[in-house]
């Protein structure tokens, strides 16, 4: 190596860690700005025999492209000899390259067309940390092409990660620490219960770091939003110091990219995502604003939809940003937090393999010859094993795609869209454009669904048709499609509606157009409707995103899986009975689609694989009652539905017991019935003479009678006069019904008159007797009180005076004659004069 810089801290570790690399894998840890990037790789290149290769990853395409050039400048070869780098849809590498630098998603499709790595010596994972799922996937391909290649190197690299899982998954490989000697950096922090805008806060923490270092100023926001907002709120104070504030996120074209980060000799103010956390070095900054944010793509578990989430960073990420301002020199950090909220932040960002979409890295292992198994069980070496539901959603979308067979192994059309650079999805689209002869229409709409949305942005920097009515459209996506090719062809940018960004849209007609020269897949000739042609191939990317609308609603409606969905305001799609739902919000109750297209009924006939119909029987909620229907469904979205005739009797009632089960006391037979009756006073009778060994006929045992009862039935209001009669009888036994009535008698003789018996039983608690209500002039003379059970059970008497309201209870009839009946009785001659209460009511 030439030109090495010996003052760096991981310069003295380089022979120990170039000694371990070649026992086959090494884990180094080492802090921002100990030069592990720049100068582990590059000595690790020089020990390779037969002037191997070596690969360099890194998690992001900004990071890569710098990271490339300064090695280069180090080692004083030109980029693209010695040295180079690989990202998507851009290159600098030639037939002398050893040393490549490329993202993680270019090192997969490397193995995907050689999953041995012919000629590659060496491969280094820098910034392990972050923990994306295509590095996680990378290090398990490693595990398993080291016991194929035993000599492939090895290198994991990071700043903040626990070493020890990855040392265990390499077979128990060396770990080397390396300190670093970065320079202090003074963390201040927003005092408790700070309340002002963020555009507010970052503006007078960057006038403060202006005043209190001479370097440059890092101001890590968390996405292109608030950069835009940002801008605005500094611009004035740029101006008045005469300072360059440049953007600095991963969408910017490269030349803007480099202009972030070259040296025009003035202070810098670089407002800047996440990509400047880690690799991406920006020389002389002195001092950092963080605003502790990020966004983060995770997966919602219920519905399986995308959603970014705006999270606080966590402890060591925080630490990484702040390390950039001690470099050089000691340095100074703004945390737009308070100190007591640091201590509750996750100690580290959470892998992308734990919350993000599985279908990308599932679909790469079935096309290297990974069967993906209906029960998901991987025996794949993840560093950490993806969520079971995570791995079957992501299975079941590459099924519906075309990119699985049933059982799980990959299918010409799943090689075809692993080759492509871009989610399953998206290059599914690709190639039904290209078969419907649209393929440049599917190509832009594959890059605005994967990139930023220059319309959105339009309407953050003012643009758009704010003056006039928005037309509506059936496909959001489609007018977008249409008004990016329209720019590309010369429109100027307020003719059109929707109106788009325009650099941000050029940006996306590049992508396209790399994307286009990517598909091998035949080309069918132009559409003659291409807008239409677009619309279906949609259908065959999303079909799990279909929408029904709801009946009496314009923007609302279910969605195959089930949730309920709501038409986001910006959306131009209304009243479409079916539409697809492209673009999703689901951070709230419902999910909002922010990008539909509508879909016509008749599309559906040509995925017959999707579309089933049969006839079905269901219980209605808002009617009570079986109902069956034929239905047609996409997946498992009802589409259409006609009512028939009930043909299976037996299914019916077992549908209908199911429901009646929920609430079984709200549908036994009432008290007044003959079955509610005989029910009552056999559940009494076997409570209060256990040893008679009736059966007790609790719920379970009544929830299996429910069947029977319902055989006939539709409606759970028609339960309660069914035949409860027959299956109570049946369980009891016919012979017994004869010793209920003698013990537990409906009615009973009193002073000569026939009363009623009223039994309640509660499992919970011993048996209560039965009672009888009766006006206490009926009892005059009566001395004792009845009894049942064979004389073992007193009756309990509530006796009524003549508004028949009682005025006692007991089931001791003489002593309420002897002591309580004296005082009643003053009580009621003065209530009731008329009547006769005599002095001695047994006389």
């Amino acid at each position: 190596m030439s030109d090495v810089r010996p003052d760096l801290p991981v310069d003295e570790h380089l022979p120990r860690i170039v000694e371990a690399s070649r026992g086959g894998a090494v884990v180094v840890t080492a802090p921002p700005g100990s030069g592990k990037t720049t100068l582990i790789p590059a000595a690790v290149l020089d020990d390779l025999p037969d002037r191997g290769r070596l690969l360099l990853l890194q998690p992001r395409r900004l990071a890569a492209r710098a990271v490339a050039g300064q090695i280069a400048r180090l080692r004083g070869v030109r980029l693209g000899g010695e040295v180079g780098y690989v990202v998507r849809f851009d290159s600098r590498v030639g037939p002398e390259t050893r040393l490549f630098v490329e993202t993680t998603g270019v090192t997969l499709r490397r193995l995907d067309d050689d999953i041995t790595l012919d000629g590659v010596s060496a491969v280094v994972l820098d910034e392990f940390h972050e923990r994306s799922i295509e590095i996680d996937l990378v290090l398990g391909l490693l595990v398993r092409l080291r016991e194929l290649r035993p000599g492939l190197r090895v290198v994991v690299m990071s700043a903040t990660l626990d070493p020890g899982p990855v040392a265990r998954l390499l077979g128990g490989c060396p770990v080397i620490d390396v300190p670093g000697r970065l320079f202090p950096v003074e963390i201040r922090y927003e005092r408790s219960g700070q309340r002002d805008d963020l555009d507010a806060l970052v503006r007078r923490r960057v006038t403060d770091a202006l005043q209190a270092t001479a370097g440059h100023v890092l101001v890590f926001l968390p996405g292109v939003g608030e950069i835009g907002r940002c801008e605005r709120a500094l611009a004035e104070v740029s101006r008045a110091g005469g300072h360059d504030l440049v953007p600095l996120f991963g969408d910017l074209p490269p030349e803007r990219q480099d202009a972030a980060l070259a040296d025009t000799g003035r202070r810098r103010i670089v407002l800047a995502t996440n990509v400047a956390e880690t690799s991406l070095t920006i020389p002389g900054v002195t001092a950092v604003v963080d605003a502790g944010l990020v966004r983060r793509l995770a997966v919602d578990a219920a519905t399986g939809l995308p959603r970014l989430e705006l999270c606080p960073v966590s402890r060591a990420s925080a630490d990484q940003r702040a390390g950039r301002a001690g470099r050089t020199a000691a340095g100074i950090c703004f945390r737009i937090w308070d100190e007591a909220g640091h201590h509750r932040r996750e100690a580290a960002d959470p892998p992308e393999v734990l919350r993000g979409d599985l279908a990308e890295p599932l679909l790469r292992l079935a096309a290297l010859g990974e069967p993906i198994a209906a029960d998901v069980a991987e025996p794949f070496a993840w560093l950490d094993p993806p969520p079971p539901e995570a791995l079957a959603r992501a299975r079941d979308t590459l099924l519906r795609l075309g990119a699985l067979d049933p059982a799980g192994r990959v299918t010409p059309l799943g090689r075809e869209l692993a080759r492509l650079p871009a989610h399953p999805r998206l290059a599914r689209l690709l190639v039904a454009g290209a078969a419907a002869g649209v393929l440049r229409e599917a190509a832009v709409a594959a890059a605005l669904l994967s990139d930023r949305d220059p319309f959105r942005q339009a309407e953050r920097s003012g643009g758009g048709p704010r003056d006039r009515e928005i037309r509506r459209s059936r496909s959001d996506l489609v007018d977008r499609v249409l008004a990016i090719q329209a720019l590309h062809a010369g429109a100027s940018p307020e003719q059109l509606d929707p109106r788009p960004h325009p650099r941000a849209a050029r940006g996306v007609f590049v992508a396209a157009e790399q994307l286009t020269r990517l598909v091998e897949s035949p080309r069918a000739a132009r559409a003659a409707e291409p807008d239409v042609a677009l619309a279906r191939a949609l259908l065959t990317a999303f079909p799990d995103r279909l929408v029904r609308l709801r009946p009496g609603s314009r923007d609302r409606g279910t969605m195959v899986g089930g949730r309920g969905v709501r038409l986001d305001a910006a959306s131009r799609v209304r009243d479409e009975p079916l539409f697809l739902a492209l673009d999703v919000d689901d951070s709230g109750s419902e999910v909002r689609v922010r990008l539909a297209s509508a879909v016509e009924r008749s599309w559906l006939d040509d995925a017959p694989g999707n579309l089933q119909q049969g006839e079905e029987m269901l219980f209605a909620p808002a009617r009570r009652q079986v109902e069956a229907r034929r239905r047609t469904l996409w997946l498992d979205l009802v589409i259409d539905e006609t009512p028939i005739a009930i043909g299976d009797a037996a299914r019916a009632a077992a549908l209908l017991a199911v429901e009646a089960r929920r609430e079984l006391h709200r549908w036994l037979p009432p008290a007044d019935a003959a079955a509610g009756n005989l029910l009552a006073r056999a559940r009494w009778l076997a409570s209060a003479l256990p040893e008679l060994g009736l059966p007790t006929l609790d719920d379970q045992t009544l929830g299996g009678m429910l069947e029977s009862v319902c055989h006939g039935l539709r409606g759970l209001d028609e339960i309660p006069s069914a035949d409860w009669w027959t299956p109570i009888v049946g369980v009891v036994g016919a012979e017994r019904i004869a010793e209920i009535e003698r013990l537990a008698p409906a009615r009973i003789d009193v002073a000569g008159r026939s009363r009623p018996l009223l039994y309640e039983t509660d499992h919970s608690a011993p048996a209560r007797p039965p009672v009888l209500a009766v006006r206490i002039q009926e009892l005059f003379g009566v001395r004792e009180t009845p009894r049942v059970a064979g004389g073992r059970v007193r009756v309990l008497l509530h006796l009524l005076g003549p508004n028949m309201r009682p005025q006692q209870v007991t089931d001791d009839l003489a002593s309420f004659w002897a002591t309580t009946y004296p005082v009643v009785r003053k009580e009621l001659r003065r209530r009731y004069p008329k009547h006769a209460w005599p002095d001695d009511p047994l006389a």
